[in-house]
């Protein structure tokens, strides 16, 4: 597992959030609009060469493997290239998880075209995603907790557009937290997960 401290601090932190946000956005977008777009071959062509271009500028100076989990000088920690929330991960949907003071975790997220499994679905292993993230969040609400066992009962399929997630925990045993959610649609729930998650033997006492 990569952890990194850097030698910055919140404002700079914020400086870079500026930055690579909008280019993260925007690949997004890229994204989208490849599997969507119905443009002649000649324009398919340019913007193929385009991207190709775009990705060697990118690639000149770049990380040798993942990107980790980081934390600035104050302790703030940033994890960009995670598949669920990375501000610098394209793939990410991404995830914002809130709570309340009842212990009630959720996340409202839109999944589009580029998380398509059946037609006009959500893919299962995207649903599955957006669960695990959002459970091991709220079970690390405590302390630090990972992903032991993940169940989920697909009681239909989830469709693309706008959903919300929500997590609660059950139980907690020791370094073992049992956590159930649901993933939800304007209809009602489409997904129903528990998840076990056990925190690390340096957690404990």
């Amino acid at each position: 597992m990569k952890f990194t401290r850097e030698d910055i601090d919140s404002s700079e932190l914020d400086r870079r959030r500026a930055l690579y946000g909008p280019l993260t956005e925007a690949v997004r977008e890229l994204v989208d609009a490849t599997i969507r777009t119905e443009v002649d071959e000649s324009v398919i062509r340019e913007v193929h060469a385009e991207v190709a271009a775009a990705a060697a500028k990118l690639r000149a100076k770049q990380l040798d493997g993942a990107f980790g989990l980081r934390f600035t000088t104050g302790g703030e920690s940033f994890a960009w290239g995670n598949a669920g929330i990375g501000l610098r991960n394209a793939l990410a949907p991404p995830l914002s998880v809130e709570s309340d003071a009842s212990g009630l975790h959720w996340t409202e997220v839109t999944l589009g075209a580029p998380y398509e499994g059946p037609p006009g679905l959500v893919h299962g292993g995207i649903c599955a995603l957006v669960l695990d993230h959002l459970l091991g969040t709220t079970a690390s609400s405590i302390e630090p907790r990972f992903t032991g066992t993940l169940t989920l009962r697909y009681r239909r399929g989830t469709p693309l557009g706008r959903l919300r997630a929500e997590a609660r925990i059950t139980r907690n045993e020791g370094r073992k937290t049992v956590v159930n959610g649901t993933l939800s649609d304007a209809g009602g729930v489409t997904v129903e997960a528990e998840g076990i998650f056990i925190g690390p033997a340096t957690a404990t006492a």
